[in-house]
C-alpha cells in the first residue's frame, strides 16, 4: 500500500510465492537470448576500475520506499564522486498499478536523452502520488498513458511529446521494460528498494539507508582498499 513506510515487497503469503516462482519459471526461461545490452540506468557515468565501489539499486518509481531511499543514496554519491558508480534497475511491482507504464516511460526517455532519465526518475518520485492505484482507479489505461506522456514531458519539453508517446507504441520499449522485470527477479529481488554493493546484497534492504548509513558502508570498503594497499607494501 502507498501509505506503508516499511519495507516493499512482492508475494506476502506462501501461496503467492509458489504462482510468483512459475511465472519467474516460465518467463525468464522463455529468455532464450541475453538481451543486447546490459540493463539498468547509469548515474553521473565515469571511468571504472577494480577499486571502484558499484551500487547496483533497484527501484519502481511510483514506490514510496524507493523515493524515500533515493535522496540520502545520491547524497552519498555526490559525497564520494568518483570512487562510487551506481546503476539503477527498475522492478515495476505488480500491485502498484501504474509501474510499469512509468518504468516503460523511463525507457522511452532514456533512449530520447540518458541526461533526462534521473531527472525524469526524480519527479516521478517528487509527484508519485499522481499515479497511485487509488488515485487512477477509474482512469483507462489510454488515459493513464496519455496522463504519463504529458507528465514526461514536463521533464524533456513538450517537443517530445509526439516521440514519447509513440515509444507507448514500439515493441522495444515494451521488451525494455520487460527485460528489467526478469533481470531485476533473476536476481533474487523481490521488492524495492534492494541495494547491491559491489556484487553482494545490502542487508538493510526493504528500508530507506540514510546518509549515515550509506557513507559508513563506503567508508569501511575504501578503508578496505588502503589496508590491501599498504599490506603489499
Amino acid at each position: 500500500m502507498e501509505s506503508y513506510k516499511h519495507k516493499t515487497v512482492i508475494l506476502p503469503s506462501a501461496l503467492s510465492f509458489f504462482i510468483f516462482l512459475i511465472f519467474y519459471v516460465v518467463n525468464v526461461g522463455a529468455q532464450t537470448l541475453p538481451p543486447a545490452r546490459t540493463d539498468g540506468f547509469v548515474y553521473k557515468n565515469h571511468r571504472v576500475n577494480s577499486d571502484t565501489i558499484i551500487i547496483e539499486a533497484f527501484y519502481d518509481p511510483v514506490c514510496p520506499d524507493s523515493r524515500d531511499s533515493w535522496p540520502p543514496l545520491k547524497k552519498a554519491l555526490h559525497y564520494f564522486g568518483s570512487h562510487t558508480w551506481l546503476v539503477v534497475h527498475l522492478l515495476p511491482l505488480p500491485y502498484h498499478d501504474n509501474a510499469f507504464v512509468a518504468s516503460r516511460a523511463l525507457h522511452i526517455v532514456n533512449n530520447l536523452n540518458t541526461s533526462a532519465t534521473f531527472p525524469l526518475l526524480e519527479h516521478f518520485f517528487k509527484y508519485q502520488e499522481k499515479f497511485y492505484n487509488a488515485q487512477t482507479r477509474n482512469l483507462s489505461r489510454a488515459v493513464i498513458i496519455e496522463e504519463i506522456v504529458k507528465f514526461a514531458t514536463e521533464v524533456v519539453g513538450s517537443s517530445y511529446y509526439s516521440v514519447i508517446k509513440s515509444g507507448f507504441n514500439d515493441t522495444k520499449t515494451d521488451l525494455k521494460t520487460r527485460i528489467s522485470f526478469k533481470y531485476s527477479t533473476s536476481r533474487g529481488v523481490y521488492g524495492t528498494p534492494f541495494f547491491f554493493v559491489n556484487g553482494f546484497l545490502l542487508h538493510d534492504n526493504g528500508s530507506t539507508i540514510d546518509f549515515k548509513g550509506w557513507k559508513s558502508t563506503i567508508d569501511t570498503l575504501i578503508g578496505a582498499q588502503g589496508s590491501k594497499e599498504r599490506f603489499f607494501l
